[in-house]
C-alpha cells in the first residue's frame, strides 16, 4: 500500500476531467502511469497512454501494480471488480458514496484475491520524491518533501494540512496513506500502521484520526508493541454525541468512538496525542529525539 518509484498505475477512467488532470500531476512527479480504461474509447491513444476496454484487457499487454479509480458511484463496483479479476495488487478507490450493496459485493469478490483495496472515498496514497495516486497534492513540493515521517489519515484534506505542517517543520514524509472515510473501508488505520512499521524508510508515524468507529482503538493495540515513536491528533473534539458529523463512518454511540475513548487508548499505548494539528510536528520533534 506504500507507493514505489517504478510501480506500474493503471488509470480507471483516464479520459474524464478528474482522471485527466490527476494523470498528468502524477506522471509530473514521476509516477509510472502505463495506461487507461475507457471501454467506450478502447483502441485510442490518450495523453500518449494506451486506452483499454478493461483492466483485464490492459494486464494482458503490461504489468499493473496499481489501479486507480476515477469512476462514478453507479460503475465503481464494475471498474473494480475488473481490477480484481485483472490481479492488481493495490486498488485506490477515489470513489465515494458507492451503494452499500455495491460494496459489499466488491469485498465478497475480494476474498482470495492477491487485491488490496484503499478506500473507498480515499484521497490516494504518496511517497514523497517517488510517486503519488490519487488526488493527493503529492506533486507539490511545499506541501510533501521526502522524509522518514509516515502520516496516516482517513480524510484527505487534515492529511494535506498535516503534511503541510510537517514540511513547514522540516520534518520530511516517507509515505502518505489515506485510508478513506468510508464506513467500510480495505485497509484500516491498523492496516496501514503495521505497513509503516515494516517499511525501513519511515522512521515515525502521524496518525490523523477522528471520531466514529473503533479503527483507532484497534490501531492503539498494535502500537503498543511499536519501537517507532507516534504522534496523533484525532479530529471531533468538540462533537456532540449521537450525531454523525464529516466522514461517512463518523458516528458516536453508546459510548464508544468518541473522542475520550480514542484519546485514552492511544495514551495507554504510549502514542503522544496533540489538540491542535498545529502541536503534531512540535511533539513529533521531541519524541523524535528521545527515540
Amino acid at each position: 500500500m506504500i507507493y514505489r518509484r517504478g510501480q506500474k498505475v493503471l488509470v480507471q477512467g483516464i479520459t474524464g476531467k478528474q482522471g485527466t488532470f490527476w494523470t498528468e500531476k502524477m506522471r509530473e512527479m514521476g509516477t509510472d502511469v502505463i495506461g487507461g480504461v475507457n471501454p467506450k474509447r478502447a483502441g485510442e491513444t490518450y495523453l500518449g497512454l494506451p486506452v483499454y476496454a478493461t483492466a483485464v484487457e490492459a494486464a494482458k499487454h503490461t504489468p499493473i501494480d496499481v489501479s486507480v479509480i476515477f469512476i462514478p458511484p453507479a460503475m465503481a463496483k464494475e471498474a473494480m471488480i475488473d481490477a480484481i479479476d485483472a490481479g492488481v495488487g493495490t486498488i485506490v478507490a477515489l470513489t465515494e458514496h458507492i451503494p452499500g450493496h455495491d460494496v459489499l459485493e466488491i469485498f465478497a469478490r475480494l476474498k482470495n484475491s492477491k487485491s488490496r483495496i484503499i478506500g473507498p472515498n480515499t484521497a490516494g496514497i504518496v511517497t514523497p520524491g517517488e510517486g503519488f495516486v490519487g488526488i493527493m497534492p503529492g506533486h507539490n513540493p511545499n506541501i510533501f518533501m521526502p522524509g522518514d515521517v509516515g502520516v496516516i489519515s482517513r480524510s484527505g484534506s487534515l492529511g494535506t494540512l498535516m503534511c503541510l505542517n510537517l514540511t513547514r517543520a522540516r520534518l520530511g514524509q516517507s509515505a502518505f496513506i489515506g485510508i478513506g472515510g468510508d464506513p467500510i473501508i480495505g485497509t484500516t488505520t491498523r492496516d496501514a500502521l503495521m505497513a509503516l512499521d515494516r517499511d525501513s524508510k519511515t522512521k515515525s508515524v502521524v496518525l490523523v484520526g477522528e471520531i466514529g468507529g473503533g479503527m483507532e482503538e484497534e490501531a492503539a493495540e498494535y502500537a503498543r508493541g511499536m519501537k517507532k515513536p507516534i504522534v496523533s491528533f484525532i479530529a471531533g473534539r468538540s462533537s456532540p454525541p449521537d450525531k454523525k458529523m464529516g466522514h461517512a463512518g463518523a458516528i458516536v454511540t453508546g459510548g464508544k468512538g468518541g473522542y475520550a475513548t480514542k484519546r485514552a487508548a492511544l495514551e495507554k499505548a504510549g502514542v503522544r496525542v496533540a489538540d491542535t494539528p498545529a502541536e503534531v510536528a512540535v511533539f513529533l520533534s521531541k519524541v523524535s529525539k528521545v527515540a
